[in-house]
């Protein structure tokens, strides 16, 4: 993963309503929830939750599928895992054991 896509990750998910909207959708992989759901369980207005999952999409933490008239999104856990891998790529000096000695 690139420094950049990181970065746009990150600053996607540093916003309460997206980060809320994501830990949503991780709940409910691989599957995905029909936008209603999503703003109906986070009581979120349509445009606002529109603008923030157009946030998420862009950054590829989320995926929309059209079926029929509605639009469902499911979390990128390819992507998560990538910006996960991203951050620990040099942790704990290369060790493979990286808890707290005692």
């Amino acid at each position: 993963m690139k420094t950049t896509d990181a970065i746009t990750s990150l600053g996607a998910l540093a916003q309460d309503s997206r980060l809320g909207i994501f830990r949503l959708l991780v709940r409910h992989a691989p599957k995905g929830l029909p936008a209603g759901l999503i703003a109906r369980r986070l009581r979120l207005p349509g445009p606002t939750l529109s603008f923030h999952l157009n946030v998420l999409a862009a950054a590829e933490l989320i995926r929309p599928e059209k079926n029929g008239r509605s639009i469902s999104y499911s979390a990128n856990l390819d992507a998560v895992n990538d910006l996960a891998s991203f951050l620990m790529e040099n942790c704990c000096g290369g060790r493979s054991d990286c808890s707290r000695s005692r």
